[in-house]
C-alpha cells in the first residue's frame, strides 16, 4: 500500500501525526515554539514530497480543530471579566476593522487587483488569528491580564464581523438590505436560543450527566457538535456554533471537568489544523506572488501593529499594554482561509490568489508565535521608537492604590495562590507591603480593600522605576518566571544591597540560578507542600482532634480568600 496515493485516511492521519510530533520534539529541544514545527511539517509532508493527497479530509480535521479550540475559549470565557474592557471591544473593534479594510483594499487595489478580489484580501488583512492568540496566551497562562482581555474581547468584535463578511460573501450575487438584515435576524434568534438553553435545559441536565464523567465530556461534546449542526443550518460557521456552545456552558459548575476533558480532543485537532497550512502551499506560484507576499507582510506586521498600537491607547491604555496587544494581532485569521476558501468555490478569486493567502496566512503565524513569546523583549527593545509616537493616556486605566507617599517596608509580587498566605503573615507581624499584580480582578478587589497595590509586570522596567527599591527591607516575588525574577534581583540589588530578595522558582535548576544571581531564598512551591503536610502528619499523629481543628480553621481562609479572589479558588 502506497500511502499518499491510495487515500487511505487512516494511514495518511498516522503519517501527519507522527511527523508532528517528531516535529514538536525537535522543537521543544531547541527551545522553539511548536506551531512553526507543525507547519513546517505540513509543508514537508504535503508540497515537498507529496506523500499526502487526501487534503479534504485533513481540512474537515482542521475545521474540528478549530471548533474545539473555540469550544473550549467560550467554556472558559467569563464574560463579567469583559465589562472593563467592553469600549475598546466593540468601538475599537469598529474603528480597527474600518481602517484596515480600507487601506487594505487601497492597497490591493494598487497593486492591481480587481475590486472583488482587493474586498477579499482587505478582509483577509483585518482579521487575527483566534485559535492562535488565545493558545499562545494560554500557554503563557496570560488569558486573565489586561492585555489578554482587550485581546479576547477584540478578538471576539472580529469573529462576529468575520461572521457577518462571510455571510454577506456567499450571498454578494444577489446582496441587499433584505439579505443582511435576514442575517442579523438568524444571529440574534441562535443566541436567544443559546441564552435560554444555558438557563433553563442545561443545568438541569448536566446536574445528571456529572455523576458520571464519560457521560458528562459526553453530553458537553453533543452540545457543541449540536450548536455547531444548528448554526450551519443558518448559515453560519460551525467554529462559532462551538463557541456559543462554550459560552452557553461555561457558566456552569462543571465547566472545569469538561475543559480538563476536551483539551486533549482540542490539542490533537488543532495539531491537524496547523499542519494542514502547510499542506496546502502550491509552491509553482510562489515566484508569482514574490511581490504582493511581500507587500502584504509589511502591511500585516508593521502598519497593522502600529495602527492597533494607537487604537489601544486612544482608548486610554499604558505603552506597554497597547504594544503587547498590537504585536499579538500581527498576523492572518483562520477565518480569513474560510472567507477565500469560500471565495474560491464560488469562482470569485483565482487558485493563485488562494495560495498567497495561504503562504501569507503561515508566514505571519510562525512571526506571531515568536513575536507572542517573546513579548517583553520585543517591547524592551522597540521601547525607545514607541516612544516617539506621542504621550499615552496612561492615566486613565491605571489601577493603585497608595495611600501615603512613605515607601513600603515590603514589596510583594505576586497575590495570587501563595502570596494570599504570605500577606496574611506579614499582616499579623504589622509589615507593611505594597502588593504588585499583574491580574486586574486582583487589583480592584485589593483597591477595594483599601490594601496598597500596584497593577503591572515586573517584567515590565517602568513597574519597577515606580517602586521605591532603596527604601525597601524585603522584595517577595512569588511569580515563577526566571527572566523576570532575575532582573527584578539585578534591579533590587542595584539600588539597595541590604534588602532581603524572595523569589519562587519550579525547577531545581532555575532555584540554583537565582541562588547564584543573589537570592536570599527561592521558594519552590512542591517543597513546601510536601514539608508542611510532613508536619501536619507528625502534629495530628497523636492526636485527632487537632486534624479537625486544622481542617476547619482551613476551611474559614478559604472562604476568606474566595470573597476576594473567588475565580482561582
Amino acid at each position: 500500500m502506497v500511502v499518499g496515493t491510495s487515500g487511505d485516511i487512516f494511514f495518511e492521519l498516522g503519517i501527519i501525526i507522527i511527523i508532528a510530533t517528531m516535529g514538536g520534539y525537535l522543537a521543544r529541544l531547541l527551545r522553539q515554539p511548536l506551531i512553526p514545527a507543525y507547519i513546517l511539517v505540513g509543508v514537508i509532508l504535503g508540497p515537498v514530497l507529496n506523500l499526502i493527497t487526501n487534503q479534504e479530509v485533513v481540512l474537515t480535521m482542521s475545521e474540528i480543530g478549530i471548533s474545539f479550540l473555540l469550544f473550549t475559549v467560550g467554556l472558559e470565557l467569563d464574560l463579567k471579566k469583559l465589562r472593563d474592557i467592553g469600549s475598546i471591544a466593540t468601538l475599537g473593534g469598529l474603528l480597527q476593522f474600518i481602517f484596515l479594510f480600507s487601506t487594505g483594499f487601497l492597497v490591493a487595489s494598487v497593486l492591481g487587483y480587481i475590486p472583488l478580489e482587493a474586498v477579499y484580501m482587505a478582509l483577509v488583512l483585518v482579521f487575527s488569528s483566534t485559535m492562535v492568540v488565545i493558545k499562545l496566551l494560554s500557554d503563557k497562562r496570560e488569558l486573565d491580564t489586561l492585555h489578554g482581555r482587550i485581546l479576547i474581547g477584540l478578538l471576539l468584535m472580529q469573529d462576529i464581523l468575520a461572521i457577518l463578511a462571510i455571510s454577506v460573501l456567499s450571498t454578494i450575487n444577489n446582496l441587499s438590505a433584505l439579505t443582511l438584515l435576514a442575517a442579523v435576524l438568524k444571529g440574534a434568534s441562535l443566541f436567544v436560543i443559546a441564552t435560554l438553553a444555558a438557563k433553563l435545559v442545561f443545568p438541569r441536565i448536566f446536574k445528571f450527566a456529572a455523576k458520571s464523567q464519560e457521560l458528562l465530556f459526553l453530553l458537553a461534546v453533543s452540545v457543541s457538535f449540536a450548536f455547531s449542526l444548528l448554526f450551519t443550518l443558518f448559515d453560519f460557521s460551525i467554529a462559532i456554533g462551538a463557541f456559543i456552545a462554550g459560552v452557553s456552558l461555561a457558566n456552569l459548575p462543571y465547566n472545569i471537568e469538561i475543559v480538563s476533558r476536551v483539551r486533549p480532543l482540542k490539542d490533537f485537532f488543532s495539531t491537524v489544523f496547523f499542519v494542514s497550512l502547510g499542506l496546502q502551499i502550491v509552491l509553482s506560484t510562489f515566484s508569482k506572488i514574490v511581490v504582493p507576499l511581500i507587500v502584504f507582510l509589511i502591511f500585516t506586521i508593521f502598519f497593522k501593529t502600529l495602527l492597533n498600537i494607537v487604537i489601544v491607547a486612544v482608548f486610554g491604555y499604558e505603552k506597554r499594554t497597547s504594544f503587547i496587544t498590537a504585536i499579538s494581532l500581527a498576523n492572518i485569521s483562520e477565518f480569513g482561509l474560510i472567507i477565500v476558501m469560500a471565495g474560491r468555490t464560488m469562482g470569485h478569486i483565482s487558485e493563485e490568489f488562494l495560495s498567497l493567502v495561504i503562504i501569507l496566512t503561515t508566514i505571519t503565524i510562525i512571526t506571531s508565535t515568536y513575536f507572542i513569546k517573546f513579548n517583553k523583549g520585543f517591547y524592551k527593545t522597540l521601547k525607545p521608537f514607541i516612544a516617539m509616537l506621542g504621550p499615552f493616556r496612561t492615566n486613565v486605566h491605571q489601577l493603585h492604590y497608595i495611600q501615603k507617599e512613605e515607601p513600603h517596608e515590603v514589596i510583594m509580587i505576586g497575590y495570587d495562590r501563595i502570596g494570599y498566605n504570605i500577606y496574611q503573615t506579614l499582616s499579623k507581624i504589622n509589615e507593611d507591603v505594597l502588593i504588585v499584580d499583574f491580574n486586574p480582578d486582583i487589583i480592584k478587589r485589593l483597591i477595594k480593600k483599601q490594601i496598597p497595590c500596584i497593577y503591572g509586570d515586573i517584567g515590565d522596567i517602568e513597574i519597577l522605576e515606580r517602586l521605591d527599591l532603596k527604601s525597601v527591607n524585603t522584595v517577595i516575588s512569588t511569580i515563577p518566571e526566571i527572566q523576570e525574577n532575575l532582573l527584578l534581583i539585578k534591579k533590587v540589588k542595584e539600588h539597595n544591597k541590604d534588602a532581603m530578595i524572595f523569589v519562587t522558582a519550579y525547577q531545581v535548576e532555575e532555584a540554583l540560578e537565582l541562588y547564584d544571581e543573589g537570592a536570599d531564598y527561592v521558594i519552590l512551591p512542591h517543597f513546601l507542600g510536601g514539608e508542611h503536610v510532613s508536619l501536619l502528619l507528625e502534629d495530628v499523629s497523636k492526636d485527632v482532634n487537632k486534624l479537625l481543628d486544622t481542617k476547619m480553621q482551613h476551611i474559614r481562609e478559604l472562604n476568606l480568600r474566595k470573597e476576594l479572589h473567588p475565580h482561582h479558588t
